[in-house]
């Protein structure tokens, strides 16, 4: 049976590579982005907003529950990065850094959620019984390896990564008698728009600092989110992933 994907970020990058890998599947993948997006698929659905605005998140989850009937992933993938040393950092900057990698992020996150839970106590109704170790629903967020390496230059994006971590890690455990898993994913560079305008000497530098010097790819971000939404993993919760060796 197809799962119910909610991916955002999807018009580009990671996002867009995930919400192909899954509609290859015969998933249901509905994405979002700032813009439309040109990928075509019956079974994609694609909604134009900035994940920071309260009311298009919602009217989001809303219409895919009503087509769907429940939402059975959430990829919070959608995050912007800067770089800037603190004393030239404007304010907007850190505003708008927040704004989609925290609070675009936990409004996905709370109203999944409730999609999910209210999923669940029907399941658990049906059960006729008022438990079940049953864990069927999976939440990823998306941290990033410039959080434990705390770099210079990547204040504002690095705290933005810290305070979601804090936030998966919570919600793991207020969610988890609903059957939901919440887990996250701390990626190191991955060739995409994300890093395009870094310099490469400081990426040289990133990488130095990894175990495995190498950029990150698709697949290997992919095989960290496979393994969190594997069946077998309903005992995973409140973990981070940090990807290329990254001692945390």
């Amino acid at each position: 049976m197809p799962r119910v994907i909610l991916i955002t970020g999807t018009r580009k990058g990671i996002g867009r590579d995930l919400s192909e890998y899954y509609l290859n599947k015969g998933d249901i993948v509905c994405g979002c982005s700032r813009t439309q997006s040109n990928l075509e698929h019956k079974n994609y659905r694609h909604f134009t907003l900035d994940v920071s605005d309260e009311n298009a998140v919602v009217n989001m989850v809303r219409a895919v529950k009503k087509e769907f009937g429940t939402i059975d992933v959430l990829l919070n993938n959608a995050g912007i990065a800067s770089m800037n040393h603190i004393l030239t950092t404007p304010l907007k900057t850190m505003q708008n850094i927040f704004n989609t990698n925290v609070f675009g992020s936990f409004l996905f996150l709370r109203e999944v959620s409730k999609v999910m839970v209210q999923d669940y106590k029907k399941r658990v109704k049906d059960l006729e019984s008022k438990e079940t170790t049953q864990m069927p629903y999976r939440i990823v967020n998306f941290s990033t390896v410039a959080t434990p390496l705390r770099l210079e230059g990547e204040a504002a994006y690095a705290a933005s990564k810290a305070a979601l971590v804090n936030l998966t890690q919570v919600c793991a455990k207020e969610l988890s008698e609903f059957g939901i898993t919440i887990n996250a994913v701390g990626p190191t560079p991955v060739p995409t728009d994300l890093i395009k305008n870094v310099p490469k000497t400081k990426m040289d530098a990133l990488l130095n600092q990894q175990a495995i010097k190498r950029f990150g790819e698709f697949r290997d971000v992919l095989n960290a989110i496979e393994f969190f939404l594997d069946e077998k993993s309903d005992f995973i919760t409140a973990q981070v992933i940090y990807l290329g060796g990254v001692n945390t």
